[in-house]
């Protein structure tokens, strides 16, 4: 519009029809029709335009949106392992703690034992290799409603939903169970054991900090052992509670 006003304006249109006879103004039906399909024309290749932008910029916004699930999903993962990270198993946690349904849970703190050895004897790349023989071993064990996660360097944790003392006792013997038999890596066998620290939710922690740091102290008085053990958290109990490894 603003277009063909500066036209009529550049050459003087208003001027010309103003001195048209009346007869010089009127059209012919014919004249008529091609003016009405010429404006049809105009109207729909704008609306085809503004589609077009319409749908480029959806695209767009989907085509966004997906590398930032994408990248957010990379954030909350571990390289290495493929296994969530960190990250993402504080996020669960804070989720979990927020919800007040009187449900129980477990948290497990995993450290594998004799792994510096096995890291300054053959290399941080067989190293590397354990580590994801490791979490492939503890994904076969872990209940398809577990979150496990890889927290960094040869610390593992896990998260297991709708579980009492005597339930998560059960999870955890089979995590040990999991590193009962070497660890076989580019031909060689490696002697490679998980010391294993359990928190209950809430009896035990009601912060997703207060949790992971319990769970840290109940998994160095495993680690005290000098074996694969599991142990769970107890303030008012010096001496750790052990439970059998699993077998079978």
């Amino acid at each position: 519009m603003a277009v063909a006003g500066l036209l009529a304006v550049e050459y003087d249109l208003f001027r010309f029809a103003s001195e048209m006879t009346t007869s010089e103004r009127r059209i012919t039906l014919l004249e008529g029709i091609a003016l009405t399909v010429l404006l049809g024309c105009c109207i729909a290749a704008f609306v085809h335009r503004r589609m077009q932008e319409q749908r480029q910029a959806t695209d767009q916004r989907s085509k966004i949106d997906t590398e930032m699930r994408e990248l957010r999903d990379q954030a909350m993962r571990d390289p290495l392992t493929n296994l969530p990270n960190r990250r993402a198993v504080l996020a669960r946690l804070n989720e979990l703690l927020a919800q007040t349904d009187g449900r129980r849970h477990a948290f497990f703190m995993l450290d594998l034992n004799e792994f510096k050895r096995v890291n300054d004897g053959h290399g941080h790349a067989t190293g590397d290799s354990v580590l994801q023989v490791v979490g492939e071993r503890f994904k076969r064990v872990a209940r398809p409603t577990d979150l496990l996660a890889r927290l960094g360097g040869d610390e593992f944790a896990v998260l297991s939903f709708d579980v009492d003392r005597a339930g998560a006792a059960a999870v955890g013997t089979r995590f040990l169970g999991t590193l009962e038999n070497q660890v076989w890596v580019q031909g060689m066998g490696h002697d490679v054991g998980v010391s294993i620290g359990v928190v209950l939710i809430p009896a035990d922690g009601v912060t997703a900090q207060k949790i992971v740091t319990n769970a840290d102290i109940a998994m160095y008085r495993a680690k005290a052992t000098d074996r694969s053990a599991l142990v769970f958290f107890d303030s008012a109990d010096a001496t750790p509670r052990q439970y059998p490894r699993f077998v079978g």
